[in-house]
């Protein structure tokens, strides 16, 4: 593994991402220096402000909740530990065990839990171990998770439905392209390199297929509490229910593309069963794009409404030899193929 993997990015985080969180740690840092002004700088606000300040509304406040509570905890802990036991330099050591102990117990989240430990580090290391000056760091850590909301809510909220847009575009595309090689392949006799690049083509369906389902779950992510997201919910329904129906799909194509590498032989495209179905994966390729074209349009702009194509008989005549057991495969897949094509969302 590179070492720079280890710490940077796949691709970089949104200027205006960046922009919130610079904006909601100085409001918070302000506010906080106003509304407890006798004190030391308000670090409580800033972190918590910082840390608040997430991709997705719904990101926001989970991390709210979780950076005031475990800050509540953890001020807690190292008050009573630092009333009973003094201000000793050891004292930091007990109160940062006992408040990962409470987190245990408690069965905290690790972020939260780490955030009970910061908290109990922070509170001994940097300030008396007084009522006061725990309520004062709570106030502040409230009002920094309070900022990163608002600032988060007011500036732009973010909707991640573009990405999703296009996993699922090349999904289906990809899936369409996969059944028109697959019918090319069946229509006439292939050489062993080219049946083994037409397996791995096709078996990379399935992390495209993956990475679209991820998509889908961020965009409804971003959309959670978010006040910009009504008017993308429809779409996102759209694009999640398309997702759902390439999925059997995409199980299906592989099982159908591994089948014809398995029982491969210089004859079967000579079979009449193997060119009729040769057809319908053409005419499924057709319907997977029109299905496609449906859930990617714009409502202003509806596309042109086609004919769903995958509606010919099969007429099916007995293979000869033992390939009645890649044609029957083929066909029982293909029904499948027909089956999700035709239900309705």
């Amino acid at each position: 593994m590179r070492l720079t993997a280890a710490i940077r990015a796949t691709q970089r985080t949104p200027l205006m991402q960046v922009l919130k969180s610079a904006i909601a740690t100085s409001a918070a840092w302000l506010l906080a220096g106003a509304v407890v002004p006798d004190g030391p700088a308000p670090v409580f606000a800033a972190i918590a402000a910082l840390l608040v300040v997430q991709p997705s509304l719904n990101q926001s406040l989970s991390k709210a909740v979780e950076r005031s509570v475990g800050v509540v905890a953890g001020v807690v802990v190292a008050s009573l530990v630092g009333i009973v036991l003094g201000d000793a330099a050891w004292v930091v050591l007990v109160a940062i065990a006992a408040a990962l102990i409470l987190a245990w117990a408690l069965r905290m989240t690790p972020g939260t839990a780490n955030q009970v430990g910061i908290s109990a580090l922070l509170v001994i290391a940097l300030g008396p171990s007084s009522p006061d000056y725990a309520l004062d760091r709570v106030i502040e850590t409230v009002i920094g998770a309070v900022i990163g909301v608002i600032v988060n809510v007011v500036l732009v909220p973010p909707v991640a439905l573009a990405p999703a847009r296009r996993a699922v575009d090349a999904l289906g595309e990809e899936l369409a392209a996969t059944l028109e090689r697959l019918a090319d392949a069946l229509s006439a006799p292939r050489a062993r390199t080219e049946l083994e690049e037409l397996l791995l083509t096709a078996r990379l369906l399935r992390p495209m297929h993956d990475a679209a389902v991820a998509a889908i779950e961020v965009a409804s992510e971003s959309l959670t509490l978010n006040p910009r997201g009504k008017g993308y919910r429809d779409e996102l329904a759209r694009l999640s229910g398309l997702v759902d129906r390439f999925g059997p799909i995409v199980t299906q194509v592989v099982g159908m593309t591994r089948a014809f590498y398995d029982h491969y032989d210089d004859e079967v495209s000579a079979e009449p069963a193997v060119q009729g179905i040769s057809e319908q994966l053409r005419r499924a390729a057709h319907d997977v794009r029109r299905l496609l074209r449906r859930a990617l349009a714009e409502p202003a702009a509806p596309p042109t409404e086609s004919v769903p194509a995958l509606t010919a008989p099969l007429s099916v005549a007995a293979p000869s030899g033992g390939r009645w057991i890649l044609v029957g495969s083929l066909l029982e897949d293909l029904r499948r193929i027909h089956e999700a094509l035709r239900e309705e969302g």
